[in-house]
């Protein structure tokens, strides 16, 4: 979700966090590995560095406001790629919001957006269904 608007370092740095929320939990899930495509495919990344990224600084890419949420929402739609949101995943994604000065309060708001959207997109794809 709106990922092609942020900049090639945006970019790259949000596929290695997408890397440190899917391996947080010590499994690698095929719908998770699948989101992680999809990411690549809307970032326009052939490739793209899936290593782990150190935390430290990395309120200096996502400098504004609009790229922190994007990042955060992004990962947290990830986060329940596998439909679990492991408390490795919640525990990581705090702390990149600790990072982003994102409020404890606002992570609650953000993390039931996601959800409410994924409730939406299985609705859509059960009326599509024949």
């Amino acid at each position: 979700m709106w990922l092609s608007s942020l900049t090639d370092d945006q970019r790259h740095a949000l596929m290695r966090l997408a890397h440190n929320v899917v391996v947080s939990d010590g499994l690698l899930d095929p719908n998770e590995e699948g989101m992680l495509n999809e990411f690549r495919l809307e970032m326009e990344l052939a490739s793209a560095d899936v290593e782990y990224l150190e935390l430290e600084g990395i309120e200096h890419v996502f400098s504004d406001r609009r790229t922190r949420l994007i990042a955060i929402l992004n990962l947290l739609k990830l986060s329940y790629a596998d439909g679990a949101f492991e408390i490795e995943e919640e525990c990581l994604l705090k702390e990149i919001c600790r990072a982003f000065n994102i409020a404890d309060d606002e992570f609650l708001l953000l993390d039931n957006w996601v959800r409410r959207l994924n409730s939406l997109e299985i609705e859509a794809q059960a009326l599509m269904s024949p």
